[in-house]
């Protein structure tokens, strides 16, 4: 899945086709994007999406592709400032105007709520996306740093009611695990083992942002959060299974992911076509059960 969190201010009109083009030549066809994105660039407000629709329309694939967007999202300061109830029916149905505005369509594939809010019940939440999926003006549900208590108790819900669940979940993760001393943002979330476990068990596919580790195993990492004992392990393990398959260790990191025993989409940003020809060459990396489970002992 090809995040396009960066676009529209660091890149755009025919460095945005270019690399756009050059993902739906090796096959892909799944972007993402969001409200908020990118409010924290000078006007990055809304821009992602605009940009994103923009090139659609340019090189006219739109009707070859999928896009995901995101609502619902908390306050962020003064650049993105939300209501308290940001999951709120008058809130949601506000974002997914904005959201639709700005990709100049009509309809969105995949619409995520980007947090959760434990104030309010499933039911609440659910009740107006599915009038909205009703309305033609979405397709199907995810949820983005969501538990998986959450999703279970939400998708139960929806079974009750003949509604539409979530069909995905979106979360942080990857071979490397993050060291937050203080989470970055106190809403998102990492994938657990527990909850590895539970996507095991019930297949719902991943979504997984940072899927790289942000660019964890193509550094050396001296002085980051995120070199400890154990990422050190797993990134010389990358190195080491890298040099023996003739690949590089961040697409060894993507395709762990890959073959892990439930679905999961690695989510990507990169506005660089050297990184974007690394990333999508982790689909040809065939790891065995052995290397799999020794990338991350």
């Amino acid at each position: 899945c090809f995040g396009m969190g960066g676009f529209g201010t660091t890149v755009r009109g025919e460095r945005t086709d270019r690399l756009i083009s050059k993902y739906m030549e090796c096959g892909g066809n799944f972007f993402d994007t969001a409200h908020c994105y990118a409010f924290w660039e000078k006007d990055g407000d809304g821009a992602s999406e605009r940009e994103l629709g923009a090139s659609l329309r340019r090189l006219g694939v739109r009707d070859s592709v999928l896009i995901a967007t995101k609502g619902g999202h908390p306050d962020a300061g003064e650049a993105y400032r939300r209501p308290d109830n940001y999951l709120s029916e008058k809130v949601i149905t506000s974002d997914i105007d904005d959201s639709l505005s700005r990709l100049a369509d009509e309809r969105i594939d995949l619409y995520y709520l980007h947090r959760d809010d434990p104030r309010m019940t499933v039911e609440e939440i659910l009740g107006p996306l599915n009038r909205e999926i009703a309305r033609g003006r979405l397709r199907a549900l995810a949820a983005s740093n969501w538990s998986v208590e959450r999703i279970a108790e939400a998708n139960a819900c929806a079974v009750r009611n003949g509604w539409h669940g979530f069909v995905a979940s979106s979360i942080m993760a990857s071979l490397m695990e993050p060291a937050w001393k203080v989470t970055p943002e106190p809403t998102m979330r990492h994938l657990t083992s527990e909850e590895s476990e539970w996507h095991a068990a019930t297949q719902l596919p991943i979504i997984a942002y940072s899927a790289t580790g942000n660019g964890y195993f193509s550094r050396s990492g001296t002085s980051v959060e995120d070199e400890n004992p154990i990422n050190q392990t797993r990134r010389e393990h990358a190195r080491q299974l890298a040099a023996e398959l003739g690949c590089t260790p961040t697409q060894i990191a993507v395709a762990w992911l890959l073959h892990q025993p439930y679905p999961i989409l690695p989510l990507f940003g990169t506005t660089n076509p050297a990184h974007l020809d690394e990333i999508l060459g982790s689909t040809a990396v065939s790891l065995t059960a052995e290397q799999t489970l020794w990338l991350s002992a």
